[in-house]
């Protein structure tokens, strides 16, 4: 069967709002396939309320928030492949000059091809993306792609793709809350926690001791019977990263994550140098599989956490998972626990045991009504498997498409 046409469309249901596809930190399509949300929050929540360490903290000017740097014009899309015979499967991304790689690079050299033979149009564009980059937007247009191929195959041969890639693997996923207004996440029945880390090294010794006391804090609320992460979001350097840890050794992290920038290598082995005896997990800012391999190599990296909407797609997180696999290391995907594409990975591989679940919904509104359209909710930390339809079953229907730009 091959391919007879590539399109980037925008999900609008009949009743309500566009749903919105993945932002830099946001999910993959963040409204439910619910009509409305039905309950009233009780507070804002913390991606608005706090400031959050980042890799611009050194700029006074965009050190308070993320939305002070964030793109402001980044708008969602859905990638809509098409058969020979009509059937359909759709991989989601966000921004124009993503959209633009899609259309101009992209499809004209696989439309026409086996719409079966995914490695090879991976590589494909792999192979294509080398004059201009392939690290970045390009592999965030490769995963779109690759995500709609994945759920177009699933519905030609009416297997779930979990099944497709050799799952399930097991009955249920561990998830982790992912935000910083735990005590909702508590009530939501949550065992597991990872703050943003809110001060780094511009901070000073006072960002030292604001980052101990939230911890403590935390640790304070939840008990030794959770487990608790940091999320430093590549905001630190080696010296600053040690210090803190350091400091936070008392606190019994289960891992420290992404200290540094994910092109600096010798700055991760080193960390892990120094910190032997600590957790350490990165890399949603990898791009394609070989950063990972070089981790591994150097066992700089405790924690492999590919983002599926950026890493290279679905095919690109199979590798992944086989290379971590080989050097006895665990995967846990970006946003895995919640996005729908994630968690199909997320049963199939036997070394995916845990999924992240990213709050950044107002507290008081249930998990349920924020769902991702195709997303199983978790409760009390589990993600229970249930059985799928074709592709990645995400629940849309084709006269929700309607083209990107109308």
């Amino acid at each position: 069967m091959k391919i007879k046409s590539i399109d980037l469309v925008r999900i609008q249901r009949p009743d309500g709002p566009s749903l919105r596809t993945r932002s830099q930190a946001g999910s993959t399509l963040s409204a439910s396939t619910a009509p409305a949300q039905q309950s009233q929050p009780r507070r804002k929540a913390w991606p608005t309320e706090i400031e959050v360490a980042n890799p611009m903290s050194r700029f006074p000017r965009f050190k308070p928030r993320r939305q002070l740097y964030a793109a402001q014009q980044w708008p969602g899309f859905a990638v809509k492949v098409t058969a020979e015979d009509g059937t359909w499967g759709l991989g989601t991304a966000a921004g124009r000059p993503t959209a633009a790689v899609i259309e101009d690079a992209f499809a004209h050299i696989l439309i026409g091809e086996d719409c079966l033979a995914i490695d090879k149009l991976w590589d494909m564009m792999f192979r294509v993306s080398k004059p201009f980059g392939t690290v970045g937007i390009a592999t965030v247009a490769i995963s779109a792609v690759d995500l709609a191929l994945w759920d177009l195959a699933g519905k030609l041969q009416q297997k779930p793709v979990y099944q497709l890639i050799g799952g399930p693997a097991r009955e249920r996923i561990f998830t982790y809350a992912t935000g910083d207004d735990v005590d909702w996440y508590r009530e939501l029945g949550f065992s597991a926690f990872k703050l943003p880390c809110q001060y780094g090294p511009a901070d000073g010794l006072w960002g030292l001791d604001q980052n101990e006391r939230r911890v403590a804090e935390v640790r304070a609320l939840i008990g030794d019977d959770c487990e608790l992460m940091l999320d430093c979001y590549m905001a630190f350097d080696v010296e600053y990263s040690v210090r803190l840890a350091e400091r936070l050794r008392p606190y019994k992290l289960r891992w420290l994550e992404e200290c540094l920038i994910p092109e600096d290598v010798k700055s991760h082995i080193k960390l892990k140098e120094c910190l032997p005896w600590q957790t350490l997990a990165s890399g949603e800012h990898f791009y394609t599989h070989y950063p990972y391999q070089q981790m591994i190599e150097h066992r700089a990296l405790d924690v492999l956490q590919p983002d599926i909407h950026w890493v290279g797609g679905l095919t690109a997180c199979i590798k992944i998972c086989h290379m971590a696999e080989a050097a006895g290391l665990e995967v846990c995907l970006h946003g895995g626990g919640r996005d729908p594409y994630g968690q199909h990975l997320t049963w199939a591989m036997p070394n995916t045991p845990w999924g992240e679940y990213y709050i950044g919904s107002d507290p008081g509104i249930p998990l349920e009504e924020v769902a991702e359209p195709g997303a199983l909710v978790p409760k009390d930390s589990y993600l229970e498997f249930v059985p799928r339809g074709p592709g990645f079953d995400l629940g849309i229907e084709e006269d929700w498409l309607v083209p990107f730009g109308a």
